[in-house]
């Protein structure tokens, strides 16, 4: 086991928690991490780009001129793709671009991705999060107390409604529950606050 320290919205040591060393010294792996972010982010692509095809362009129903001796080359529609405000060949249609990856795999890469803000001193752990005018004044003060000033995630397990509302309005603060932690958000933050009662599902899900 591990000590790390714990530290009130002051910024001051009030005590230390065991994480466990399957997540304390478990190697970190950029070519796993870049495998599930890569997914995530297939994932969360709406795929709803579409083009007008033969089926769903309008218009062209008359054969625009006789078929011999015009002249001209035989055309059966003014919506051809080989006309101008004709249709698509084969544009893009709506699609899922999701896929899934073993959940080991996913698990190792979350893993890994935790480990490595561990590495960078980039984990606070307080023992609560509470602000209890909830104003984004005093929200941000508490994070210049603790020296964070670039992306922030909050992980929590639960909070109070004053304390969302007072971190809310902050452009580079995320607030993201325990059960729904993942690679990209931990990657893409620069600094994680976990929230103690947060750290034990964290252990349960990742040990």
């Amino acid at each position: 086991m591990a000590l790390v320290d714990v530290l009130n919205t002051k910024n001051e040591k009030v005590g230390q928690v065991e994480i466990s060393d399957n997540i304390m010294t478990y190697p970190v792996k950029p070519w796993l991490i870049h495998e599930v972010v890569k997914m995530q982010l297939a994932c969360r692509r709406a795929g709803t780009h579409a083009t007008l095809n033969r089926t769903l362009i309008e218009g062209g129903g008359r054969k625009p001129w006789k078929q011999k001796g015009t002249g001209r080359a035989r055309a059966g529609s003014i919506r051809s793709p080989l006309w101008r405000g004709g249709a698509i060949i084969f544009g893009p249609q709506p699609r899922d671009y999701s896929y899934s990856m073993p959940k080991k795999k996913v698990k190792n890469a979350l893993k890994s991705a935790v480990k490595a803000k561990f590495d960078d001193a980039a984990v606070k752990i307080l023992d609560n999060l509470v602000v209890e005018s909830g104003k984004t004044k005093d929200a941000q003060k508490l994070l210049d107390t603790m020296g964070l000033s670039k992306r922030v995630l909050i992980v929590y397990n639960e909070i109070d409604d004053k304390t969302f509302m007072a971190f809310r309005n902050l452009p580079k603060v995320d607030f993201l529950n325990v059960r729904g932690l993942n690679v990209y958000d931990v990657i893409n933050a620069d600094n994680i606050i976990i929230v103690k009662d947060a750290l034990s599902y964290i252990m349960e899900v990742l040990d």
